[in-house]
Parts: structure tokens; sequence; C-alpha cells
């Protein structure tokens, strides 16, 4: 098979690789959409992966193609896959917290992932996905998902004022979820003018472009001078964090979504507003996922099939694997703008707009 495989920092080739050998409780997933994740354009450029070498990708959706005997039922399967496999033994496991895992192994950074042509998947990391949803939708599910989690971790209710620091794919779905969930009023922050198009597009009014406006004077105006009562930082950097703390009302909440691009040192005056505010702040991270029950992923696929929450709408490029390498260098470069980037067979380029 063909996959792209990084063997260091900024040392990525697409090689001719075995197709994965299964092991009892893994099948092979033929993959039909993978997205580019924001934390794989550092982790091919930057700072490397966890295990080298690797096949990055971890966004991802196909039809199981192959699995052993005792889950041949699988085989044509259209699934999507949750990327993280817990060890099972740990106490979150035990609590089926499985996103806290504390030895976990990870598609597309630890072990092999979906920048190929075909995956080894644990048959317990699967959903299936229904067909209505396209493979591209279904390689959106994962960040989607990641969104809902950080939502449901501050607990977001009917009636509240959200505001979003970040208008990438995370920021945009959180801000879907937080119409789901009942807010009254959402705001999104972001730098580029096609990133208030695409909040527009999107059924969003309130979108505060940070280069012209104080966002968190701006949204204590438009609040009444109260402050948003929850905050969600999607990019990872201090200015973000410290912006979210200053637009947060008195007993609010803030999460902490976004992939730290650095250090982050934050001044006493805002330290001192957590304390005087007392505010919540929430790390979140990856997603719910339960083989019983509610959890993130399937309510993720149920608000996708009945349209509350549009994924296919922040795809903006579409590439086949073999440009995969121009993909990712596109972003890191930022030439041009860009919401999701795709992975898939057929190619759209240049960048489509929803």
């Amino acid at each position: 098979m063909k996959a792209w495989v990084l063997h260091g920092i900024n040392d990525l080739r697409l090689e001719d690789r075995p197709v994965p050998r299964l092991g009892g409780d893994e099948v092979l997933v033929k993959v039909e959409a993978a997205g580019i994740c924001g934390s794989d354009i550092p982790r091919i450029f930057e700072t490397g992966a966890h295990t080298l070498p690797v096949i990055p990708g971890h966004e991802f959706a196909g039809v199981v193609a192959d699995a052993p005997e005792a889950l041949s039922r699988l085989i044509g399967k259209r699934v999507c896959v949750f990327p993280l496999i817990p060890c099972m033994r740990c106490d979150s496991c035990l609590r089926e917290q499985y996103e806290t895992c504390s030895d976990y192994d990870y598609l597309g950074s630890r072990r092999d992932g979906a920048f190929a042509e075909y995956v080894a998947v644990p048959a317990q990391n699967l959903m299936e996905l229904p067909e209505g949803l396209s493979f591209e939708a279904g390689a959106m599910l994962e960040p989607a998902a990641v969104a809902l989690h950080a939502l449901r971790r501050l607990g977001v209710r009917e009636m509240e004022s959200v505001a979003i620091f970040g208008a990438g794919p995370v920021g945009l779905l959180a801000a879907q979820w937080a119409r789901v969930l009942g807010a009254k009023r959402v705001f999104l922050a972001g730098t580029k003018s096609a990133q208030a198009e695409k909040t527009r597009l999107l059924g969003f009014a309130d979108f505060l472009d940070i280069r012209e406006h104080d966002a968190a004077e701006r949204i204590a105006a438009l609040t009444g001078g109260a402050g948003a009562d929850v905050c969600v930082e999607a990019v990872g950097d201090v200015r973000s964090v410290t912006d979210c703390i200053r637009a947060a009302r008195a007993g609010g909440r803030v999460a902490l979504i976004g992939n730290p691009r650095a250090d982050m040192r934050i001044g006493k005056d805002v330290y001192q507003r957590i304390l005087r505010k007392q505010l919540g702040i929430y790390g979140s991270w990856n997603s719910g996922f339960y083989r019983g029950g509610k959890n993130d992923w399937a309510e993720t696929i149920a608000a996708a099939q009945n349209g509350d929450v549009r994924l296919e709408a922040l795809i903006t490029h579409s590439f086949p694997l073999a440009d995969l390498a121009r993909a990712a260098d596109m972003m890191r470069s930022r030439r041009e703008y860009f919401c999701k980037v795709m992975v898939c067979g057929n190619t759209i380029y240049p960048p489509r707009m929803h």
C-alpha cells in the first residue's frame, strides 16, 4: 500500500508499505477520507511524533476491508474511528473515562494512522457510519466530538452566552454545539476575514476580529458589562487564554482545549481575575467514547444526521493521498485560507467554499 511515513522532523515520505497485519482484536480499515488536524502540522514539521517512524493521521473514516473470523461480521461496514486506544487497566479506564487513560496508545502518533490506504484498528474503537453521512463527514466526527466534549465539561445550559476564541475547525464546531445546547448568544473571535465569512455562513452574527477590537471589551459591552457565561479557548496561545479569562463574567466557566504552541506565562492581573471572579477553569482533551450508553461520538453522529451540526461545511480543501505533503505545506505556510483540509479520492482544488 501507499503510505506517508514520518521518519523525523520535516521528514515525511511517501512509501510502499506492507498492508498491516492484524492482531486478534483488530480489523483492517480501507481509508476513504482523512482530515489533517492542526496538531499534525507541528508533529510533521516541528516536534516529531511520540513514536518514529510512524504513519500520521487520526481523523478518518472508511470501510472494513478485512477482519479475523471472529470479527468477520464487520467486513464491508462503513466506519468512523476513535483514535485513542485505552489500556483498559488504569483507574480512568475502569471508570470508562478512556480519554484520561494513563497508558494509552494513539493512532497517528504512537502507532500507525490513517495517512495511508489501509490502517489496522482495534474493533472496540469502531462506530458504524450511517449511510446518510459521507466519508468526509465521518472524518470530521473526531474534531466534532472533541468540541462537544469540551462543552459538556463546561455544562453549557440554555440561555447562556458563549464566547469562543479561535474560529478554526474546533472553534466553529464548538459554536455549533453551543447553539444545539441552547446558548442564547454565541461570540466567535478570530483574525481573518475568511473566518468571518465562514462564521456568517454557519449562521452566527457575532464575529469579533481581534485585529480590530479588544474582543474581551467588546463582549463585555455586548453583554451589558457582565461578560460571557462560558468562554472556550480553541487556539492554544497566551493571548487567547488571557482574553477568555478577561471576557468571562463573575462566576463564569472557561474551557481550555487549544493545543499549546509554546510555554505560557499569564500576568498577575489576569491571575487575579480568576480569583476575584471565582472562575471555573476546565481542561478538556480528546472526547468521551463508551461502548455502552450515551457518548460524545454517538451524540455527534446523531447531530450530523439531523443537520444540527454541519460537518462538511467546514471542509475548504480536498487533496488526493499522493498530494498530502503539498496539503501539509500549504497549512504550515498559511499562504491561503483553510478551515478543514481533507485527504480523500476526490480532488477539489483550489478550495471550495460553503
